[in-house]
């Protein structure tokens, strides 16, 4: 299906309407021109729409993922197949690094048969610990200060024990890093890394700069090219 006809058969896209559906492998053809989704393909074929969201300088632009507005299929589809990629892992426990890394983090958990997860968080408790946090900072929100931090009451589940840490997306590797960071400085280095989305390859290099292992314990359902500006307006996957 060209990125024409998907456009007509989908309609305009409006911003809830993205990450609602699974549609059937070969859907869209990923290769197509498209004005406002790109289709990302899941493991077994099956496909997702995700909004274009273009860079400042006009000629390229990323597809992006908002996990806690999927549908509830979608996020069922999303967990079930980063579960099982990270079962080789044979992780213990599951970390999920926040916002919107958790609600993937509790959904893996499950899927692992685990009872229940633990959260990283961004808003310190007054039994929190400076000591035990790291400083954080997103592509999406560069310009507040925050702190990554862990429960204190929280350690003695991520003690000794096979820890995967969990983000939604994977992009410039920011988050993961800080993540990585404050396992250390719990004493504890996780056996694997997960999201649902890989952003390009600009976390690669990072992870790699922290330690050469780091990049082949990344584990993804799906990846996402940097999209390229057609003379016609239209997107299309470099």
């Amino acid at each position: 299906m060209s990125g024409e006809s998907a456009q007509t058969r989908t309609g305009p896209m409006q911003p809830h309407d993205f990450w609602q559906e699974i549609y059937p492998p070969k859907s869209f053809d990923i290769q197509a021109g498209y004005r406002d989704f790109f289709p990302a393909s899941l493991g077994d074929g099956r496909q997702i729409l995700l909004p274009i969201r273009p860079l400042s300088d006009g000629k390229h632009a990323l597809a992006s993922l908002i996990v806690n507005q999927a549908s509830f299929a979608v996020e069922d589809a999303l967990a079930t197949e980063l579960a099982a990629k990270l079962a080789p892992y044979e992780p213990e426990v599951v970390a999920g690094l926040p916002t919107l890394g958790l609600t993937l983090a509790s959904a893996v958990a499950r899927k692992l048969g685990h009872s229940r997860y633990v959260p990283l968080g961004t808003s310190r408790k007054f039994w929190y610990v400076d000591d035990l946090s790291v400083p954080l900072s997103s592509i999406t929100t560069p310009d507040q200060k925050k702190r990554l931090y862990v429960d204190p009451r929280m350690l003695p589940l991520l003690e000794g024990k096979r820890v995967v840490l969990i983000d939604d997306v994977i992009s410039s590797g920011t988050s993961i890093l800080a993540g990585l960071t404050l396992m250390e400085t719990c004493g504890i280095e996780p056996v694997a890394i997960g999201a649902a989305m890989l952003q390009t390859e600009r976390w690669r290099q990072p992870l790699a700069d922290r330690a050469p292992h780091w990049p082949e314990r990344v584990v993804g359902v799906f990846q996402t090219p940097i999209l390229t500006r057609n003379e016609d307006g239209s997107w299309r996957g470099a």
